[in-house]
């Protein structure tokens, strides 16, 4: 499929209000920049506690959670998604990631009492995470089970069925890779030819010395939501010691580093170049997926690149029962914990820890975080609609 790079903005805009108007849940995904601006604007912002300075993931949904692999192709839970990773309050993150988990459970049909039950949840999972010397982990869900099981059983001709529709090196022009401009094209094939980015791909390759190194096919991918309409490129490498029967073919996903939205601790010290500073987040973070990134720049913008692996996957919920609702809270709610504990001393996590648990009412979880959480369900549900009512005056 080609779609010129000057008529590809309004494609893009369009594909992203409809992928939003397919349910509230996946508003909420695509909705990063207007939450944070409703959160500032909700009463509840001055009740929420102001946690230690780490870096967080910013965008912590349930599709931003899962398998990731390491160089090495273990797997582990990790956050999957880095884009808005800022140092900033982590109570951000349990906020978005509890407005997710509930329009997913409204999605289940589920009840109000669920939630409540499923925020209970968080916090229990969130606080297990901060604590130095625990010693069981929340239960892993069937859910997160499935997926990881799944995940550890995946090879490269598991990726290219799903990415590229065969194994054959090149990549399909269709609905989600389109056909590049020649100044495109010679664009990424000089970005490979970098020393910093042949040098880190040949390393992951596991090739040390004189190797080869080729761009085999690249496209524009047309894939996700919040980063439609920037640079977003799949590019297909080949990388060898000389011999081409020895290729070792490799997928890397390009994408545009672009400014973040979250509100940043004050003080605090980041890379600007806004590659750099998903790369500095992703390693904090997701250890898995930062040792696989290499932070560049593509046609002026600022980008970060990473190599797909088959492990990869996102944790996707088409139903929940009240039973897997709660279980995916507490345990995703623990991944997150880890994520930030591991930036922190053993004093400053039990310190977050006991404000997190503090009771100001009789209920099992911090009422901030229940309100806030229910303010910003009420606000996207009304956005949601509005975004629908625009969408179909205009479709």
């Amino acid at each position: 499929m080609a779609v010129a790079p000057d008529e590809r903005s309004a494609v893009l805009e369009r594909t992203r209000a409809l992928k939003m108007a397919r349910s509230v849940h996946a508003y909420v995904r695509g909705n990063t920049a207007q939450f944070y601006q409703w959160l500032e604007e909700s009463p509840v912002a001055a009740s929420i506690p102001e946690g230690p300075a780490v870096w967080i993931c910013g965008d912590c949904h349930l599709g931003n959670l899962g398998p990731v692999a390491d160089a090495d192709h273990r797997v582990d839970i990790q956050i999957r998604d880095l884009d808005q990773t800022v140092i900033a309050n982590p109570a951000y993150d349990l906020i978005r990631l509890g407005l997710s988990l509930e329009t997913a459970a409204r999605s289940s049909d589920l009840p109000g009492v669920t939630t409540a039950r499923m925020i209970e949840a968080m916090v229990d999972g969130y606080c297990r995470a901060l604590t130095p010397t625990v010693e069981d982990d929340p239960r892993e869900p069937d859910v997160v089970r499935s997926v990881r099981r799944e995940a550890i059983g995946r090879r490269w001709r598991h990726l290219a069925k799903d990415r590229l529709e065969d194994v054959e090196p090149n990549i399909p022009h269709n609905k989600r890779f389109w056909k590049l401009s020649r100044a495109e094209k010679s664009e990424i094939v000089a970005l490979f030819g970098e020393d910093s980015v042949r040098a880190r791909c040949m390393e992951l390759a596991g090739v040390v010395g004189d190797g080869k190194l080729r761009v085999v096919d690249a496209a524009y991918w047309r894939k996700g939501c919040s980063s439609l309409g920037h640079l977003r490129f799949a590019v297909l490498i080949g990388i060898s010691h000389g011999k081409a029967k020895d290729e070792r073919l490799a997928l890397v996903d390009i994408k545009e580093a672009v400014a973040s939205v979250v509100p940043v601790t004050s003080e605090t010290t980041m890379p600007r170049d806004a590659g750099q500073r998903v790369l500095a987040g992703a390693t904090a973070l997701s250890p898995n997926l930062g040792q696989r990134m290499v932070a560049a720049h593509l046609m002026g913008k600022p980008v970060f690149l990473r190599e797909l692996a088959p492990q990869d996957l996102k944790i996707e919920v088409e139903q929940f029962s009240r039973k897997e609702a709660v279980a995916a809270a507490s345990y995703l709610s623990f991944v997150v914990g880890q994520a930030h504990a591991r930036q922190l001393s053993d004093a400053a996590r039990l310190a977050w820890r006991d404000t997190l648990t503090a009771r100001d009412e009789k209920l099992d979880a911090p009422s901030w975080l229940w309100q806030a959480i229910v303010a910003m369900a009420g606000a996207h549900e009304v956005g949601y609609l509005e975004h629908c009512r625009r969408f179909g005056a205009h479709g």
